[in-house]
């Protein structure tokens, strides 16, 4: 939710109306001019790049003869990471600017004339007020680590059976033969030839996988000037030149780890790469958290464990809002038994913490 990135993907041409992103953001103001209240909004003519799928909804509705699209989706474009949506100035006034911002985008919604307006990843207080005002609920799940106060990667290792703890080693040590090594880049490290090369690894995983990579070259060329404090890029190196990379961003708290992509395929660098390096970063900076982006239940076998995502729903036509409400019941309580099942499942060691 940095400026530094919403305005990068806007002004690279990421997210703009050519791509079907057109910025709607909401601004509040009180009464003498001033903010207090944001909300990022952009109206879409499909359901890409969001993670939170609607896809179902949308060909229901025009097979019934409605009009799905556009839509409102308030989210950041491209990136499955929860976090704050209903930015409000602090103070006793906070939670009146937030409900205020619900009911704006409901405003927004029918003046636009669009079938729905969406809010993906939030946190569970907004999540929360959102059910309040009306919007219909859902909720999903991603993997994440957890950083119990480790000193290192082998203090992490000692919390995992014995199995999976061989395991995990021997997945590391295969990743890196061959002469294979790994650097870990941020601040004046990421260099325009260093990105031209991990835009390569990116182009070539979206090309294969999404049929169209989101993002420019430009963005990340922006994001490099902008905040590259607050990125770690993890790229791995065979016979002088790389190979794979795997991009992460540095919260206060949490290192979101997003992109990955290669051009030579090794056994288990992938998870080398996305996974266990990340942890080490973690462990060094003293991160409470990684989110390694969206699905994916092969993260559980390497202590990454499964948490609720959530989204709020506003959808304007009584009968597919009463379809989706349905849905979403019944669905909520499959992600809850699903959780508690993989958690059985969970690498740990019974007396672990």
């Amino acid at each position: 939710m940095l400026h530094e990135f919403l305005q990068a993907a806007e002004d690279s041409g990421s997210a703009s109306p050519r791509t079907g992103w057109g910025a709607r953001h909401l601004l509040l103001e009180d009464a003498g001019g001033r903010l207090v209240g944001a909300l990022p909004c952009y109206l879409k003519g499909h359901s890409q790049g969001e993670y939170v799928f609607d896809h179902g909804w949308a060909d229901a509705f025009e097979r019934a003869g409605g009009r799905y699209y556009p839509k409102l989706q308030c989210s950041v474009p491209f990136t499955p990471a929860t976090g704050p949506r209903l930015l409000a100035a602090p103070g006793a006034d906070r939670d009146r600017y937030r409900i205020a911002l619900l009911h704006g985008l409901q405003m927004l919604a029918g003046r636009l004339d669009v079938s729905s307006a969406h809010i993906t990843f939030m946190p569970q207080d907004e999540w929360e007020l959102a059910g309040d005002a009306g919007f219909l609920l859902r909720t999903d799940q991603q993997f994440h680590w957890h950083n119990r106060g480790y000193g290192d990667f082998e203090a992490f290792l000692s919390d995992l059976s014995s199995r999976k703890r061989k395991n995990i080693r021997k997945e590391r040590e295969t990743a890196l033969a061959g002469g294979i090594t790994i650097d870990r880049l941020t601040g004046s490290d990421l260099t325009e030839a260093v990105w031209d090369r991990f835009f390569e690894f990116y182009m070539d995983t979206g090309s294969r996988k999404w049929g169209r990579p989101y993002l420019t070259r430009r963005f990340y060329a922006l994001i490099g000037e902008t905040m590259a404090d607050r990125i770690v890029l993890v790229m791995a190196r065979r016979a002088g030149r790389y190979i794979a990379g795997a991009i992460n961003f540095v919260g206060d708290e949490t290192l979101y780890g997003r992109h990955w992509g290669c051009v030579e395929d090794h056994p288990c660098l992938h998870f080398e790469v996305c996974y266990y390096q990340a942890i080490e970063h973690a462990i060094v900076n003293r991160l409470q958290r990684v989110e390694a982006g969206a699905q994916g239940a092969h993260k559980l076998a390497r202590g990454y464990v499964p948490v609720t995502t959530r989204s709020a729903h506003w959808i304007g036509h009584a009968g597919l809002r009463r379809a989706v409400e349905d849905f979403l019941r019944h669905e909520r309580r499959s992600v809850e038994l699903e959780g508690e099942a993989l958690m059985r499942h969970a690498p740990f060691r019974r007396s672990a913490p």
